[in-house]
């Protein structure tokens, strides 16, 4: 008979509800802050989106008596798709393993902790390698060490540099296409070390503390001073190397910025720079297309904690972000 059966496997109930906790305590982690998670039934299908020329239009008309009232409408496009890729990953527990184990129940939060490890850099890899690069974004500046010029601008490590005008000048930019100004700016781990050290920024909010209580520079009074909702962090790191070769670990967010509309409770028709559609009619998947399952592998003698995730990021506006490349040496 084929191991594990039928009647082995079944969607761990305790381990997916630690996950959950994990999942809230992982803030290096910033893929679905920018893209917001969008829940679905079907693994593919279709979505609309709208033209902003439509709802930006001016055309209402003075209506004379007796006659109609102007009208119109707005285009769909119903050609964007998407399709969630189911990703897995296990960690296996061997009963020896288990059997010399001090807390046995530490066995399997461990293991747990493996495979959802696995699954948040996996999530925030495919983000940062699609969206979180050059030739993404309708509107993009790219950092320099001296003179810019046309789209570029001086990169912030420089103390003659100007962060709070750059990033307010791409928010004008993006919201006088759009009517939507950038909500979020997610930026690299090197991006936040030299904005938060930066003679501008340190400026603003060294009248803000007391001898007893200085100022902090912290995201949200940056955030604030670019009238941002919020900045987030990518302080996640990677490992690149394959196993047996030498470790390079390095931060995913590299020295990059990204200013988006990001819609605080994203919907059929709610304007934002992307989504993440997330597979929930996979049989006992969560809201984040998730499930931890949990069984018998026999012939090893051993549990097996896997995990799969079935999700898929999709950018929805172009027009709606703002990307700063190499915007620190």
């Amino acid at each position: 008979m084929p191991q594990p059966t039928a009647g082995d496997v079944h969607v761990n109930g305790p381990l997916s509800n630690f996950t959950n906790a994990i999942i809230q305590r992982e803030t290096n982690f910033v893929a679905t802050r920018m893209f917001p998670n969008m829940p679905v039934e079907k693994q593919s299908d279709r979505y609309f989106t709208y033209d902003r020329g439509d709802w930006n239009r001016d055309e209402m008309t003075i209506r004379a008596p007796g006659t109609e009232s102007s009208g119109g409408g707005y285009s769909l496009d119903s050609t964007p798709n998407y399709f969630c890729d189911v990703w897995a990953h296990h960690k296996d527990i061997p009963d020896q393993v288990r059997s010399n184990a001090d807390a046995m129940l530490n066995q399997d939060r461990e293991a747990t902790d493996w495979v959802m490890m696995k699954a948040l850099i996996r999530k925030e890899v495919a983000w940062a390698s699609k969206y979180f690069v050059t030739g993404v974004w309708t509107t993009e500046y790219a950092g320099v060490s001296a003179s810019p010029a046309g789209s570029e601008v001086l990169q912030w490590n420089a103390s003659t540099s100007t962060p709070i005008e750059d990033i307010t000048n791409a928010m004008t930019t993006v919201g006088e296409s759009t009517g939507f100004r950038p909500n979020k700016m997610t930026l690299g781990r090197r991006v936040w070390d030299k904005l938060r050290n930066h003679p501008e920024i340190i400026d603003r909010v060294k009248y803000q503390g007391t001898p007893n209580s200085p100022a902090k520079v912290s995201q949200q009074a940056v955030a604030a001073l670019c009238e941002l909702d919020e900045i987030v962090v990518m302080d996640a790191i990677y490992n690149s190397a394959k196993r047996g070769l030498t470790n390079s670990h390095a931060f995913i967010g590299g020295k990059s910025a990204l200013l988006a509309y990001v819609a605080p409770a994203p919907g059929i028709m709610t304007p934002t720079a992307g989504l993440t559609f997330s597979w929930t009619g996979y049989l006992g998947a969560q809201a984040n297309g998730q499930r931890i399952s949990k069984f018998r592998m026999e012939n090893l003698k051993s549990d097996r904690v896997e995990i799969e995730i079935a999700f898929t990021q999709k950018l929805v506006s172009a027009d709606l972000g703002a990307f700063f490349r190499t915007i620190v040496a």
